[in-house]
């Protein structure tokens, strides 16, 4: 956006829009995203504590807000609003629905509003990519196993595809045997020659993993004993409460961001409560892509990223900026209105 203080149109970016602008571009959005985290350990980034909506009477059912700033020399503030509803499931539709809006960072006014329960797999996902690239050292990458197996396990796994990891096998487990087998199938058309084994359970799947990617919408640890994770795996922890304490002491500890994620009870946060400090976190993933944090290949290295607003910001702004550029925007003409101070109800603004 331009430094004119000028209001701005407003648009809607539908999804097949933002999945266009995105699909096939792993490599570019895992840069993307590296680069924002760059930017929030430089402290140019806002990333305010998430606003969890609950409902008593829903009591799995939540509706998130994140707000945050992007710096840089592509600026952006805005929010995503977020539900996950996992009733959903049963209903035959998608866990989780959200919104983007994006907020012209010199007036302040929203300039586009996108669909983004895409735009929020995919950066969690590259974020995965981005740590996974960081931390696998000279540990082995053979066998990569995945645990829930729903539409983020599938970004999960096209994202960390695109680093050039050569598994010789994959692992599945679900509690649903359905959507183990679902994601098999899958991963049988896309992995090449690779392997796919169905495991009847997490510890079969644990112990047969050398990278285990946690995909699960699980709300207490249920990964409890730290001999599963004898070999020393590297565990991407994307889905936060999987890890029993006594896993998260015995291992080597990474998140996004320390303060965002010692909350809402996820593993890292059980083991503060427990502990009563933060000794057991080695550093932050910006610590290890700037060397300020090194990564032991003979110890099981857990990441474990809250999710920051900022990436999400990031990834949208650039699908805004490609989707204007390809004749994608949806402008909703007249959408701000009546913004004479003093003038008569129905001036029309001047927009851009």
């Amino acid at each position: 956006m331009s430094d004119q203080a000028e209001i701005p149109e407003f648009s809607v970016v539908p999804g097949r829009t933002v999945h266009r602008v995105l699909d096939g571009r792993q490599r570019e959005i895992t840069e993307l995203v590296e680069k924002a985290y760059l930017l929030h350990g430089e402290a140019r980034t806002i990333n305010p504590p998430s606003y969890f909506l609950r409902f008593p009477d829903r009591p799995t059912a939540r509706i998130i807000a994140l707000p945050a700033s992007v710096g840089g020399d592509r600026p952006v503030d805005g929010i995503k609003w977020i539900s996950s509803f996992p009733a959903n499931l049963d209903r035959g539709i998608p866990r989780a629905s959200a919104v983007l809006v994006l907020n012209d960072p010199v007036t302040g006014y929203p300039y586009a509003c996108l669909e983004s329960s895409i735009i929020s797999a995919v950066r969690t996902a590259a974020s995965a990519a981005v740590a996974a690239r960081a931390l696998i050292g000279g540990r082995s990458a053979l066998r990569v196993g995945y645990l829930g197996t729903g539409l983020i396990a599938r970004y999960l796994h096209t994202y960390l595809s695109a680093l050039d990891l050569t598994p010789e096998e994959f692992g599945v487990h679900d509690l649903s045997a359905d959507y183990a087998r679902s994601f098999a199938d899958y991963l049988g058309t896309a992995a090449g020659t690779a392997a796919v084994r169905v495991h009847d359970s997490a510890e079969e799947l644990v112990r047969s993993s050398d990278v285990v990617v946690c995909a699960t919408t699980a709300a207490a640890p249920h990964l409890v004993d730290p001999s599963w994770f004898a070999h020393h795996p590297l565990v991407l922890h994307v889905s936060l409460r999987d890890l029993g304490t006594d896993v998260i002491l015995d291992s080597v500890n990474v998140v996004d961001d320390v303060e965002h994620v010692l909350k809402a009870n996820t593993s890292v946060h059980l083991a503060e409560q427990l502990t009563g400090g933060r000794d057991f976190l080695d550093g932050t993933l910006y610590d290890v892509l700037t060397g300020r944090t090194a990564v032991p290949d003979d110890r099981t290295v857990v990441f474990s990223p809250f999710g920051l607003g900022v990436l999400d910001l990031a990834v949208g702004e650039h699908v805004f900026t490609r989707a204007r550029e390809q004749g994608g925007l949806s402008v909703v003409d007249g959408f701000f209105h009546d913004l004479q101070r003093h003038g008569s109800p129905g001036t029309e603004a001047v927009t851009r």
